[in-house]
């Protein structure tokens, strides 16, 4: 028997479903947003519908985004012969926090992990098969997660893209293993991308 109202017990649930919110981390973030002002409560509600109404996933990459395609997809200032495979949007900003890629990306929106089902076919990499046969690739750059799932992930791609002649390369090491790149400071990553090397598949 829950010692909640039902409304408050409801946000509890639903907070605690959130990634990296535990049950005790739940209540305290429902007993703050129930003591807010009803004006900061309504503007944190707005804020959730308004993105979930608006933004998207970028038709080529899989970025997130306001419109069609995504702002770095837009700009004509990106090499196009370089893509670099993420896992999640969020991997694009740490990314792009080091400054040293110039290229354009793809999302992949998950990595391979088979316990919980993910195989190929729910990742984006037929998307990804596609862009080669349309654009003018010439380097692809596996930037997963440097942990079980990232590197199992990596190594599928490798084998699947090594045979299509391109220049297939993973970001080099400095960042630690079992790590995400979202926590990964500006320098270990850019240092890691610029000692990039060829993925051996034999």
């Amino acid at each position: 028997m829950s010692v909640y109202t039902p409304a408050v017990q409801a946000l509890i649930d639903e907070l605690g479903r959130l990634p990296g919110v535990g049950p005790k981390s739940a209540q305290r973030i429902a007993f703050h947003l129930i003591k807010l002002p009803e004006a900061d409560a309504l503007r944190l509600a707005d804020a959730i519908c308004s993105a979930k109404a608006k933004v998207r996933f970028c038709e080529v990459c899989f970025n997130i985004s306001d419109e069609v395609r995504c702002e770095i997809c837009r700009d004509e200032r990106r090499d196009p012969t370089v893509i670099c495979v993420v896992e999640e949007p969020r991997d694009i900003v740490a990314v792009e926090k080091t400054r040293e890629f110039r290229g354009r990306y793809h999302v992949l929106q998950g990595a391979m992990n088979p316990i919980d089902g993910i195989g190929p076919d729910q990742l984006r990499v037929k998307e990804l098969l596609g862009r080669l046969r349309d654009e003018a690739v010439i380097e692809i750059i596996l930037c997963t997660n440097p942990n079980i799932e990232g590197e199992a992930t990596a190594m599928y791609l490798a084998r699947l893209l090594e045979p299509l002649g391109l220049s297939v390369t993973r970001i080099a090491s400095g960042l630690p293993v079992g790590g995400d790149l979202e926590y990964a400071d500006e320098l270990t990553l850019g240092r890691a991308l610029e000692g990039r090397r060829r993925v051996d598949v034999r």
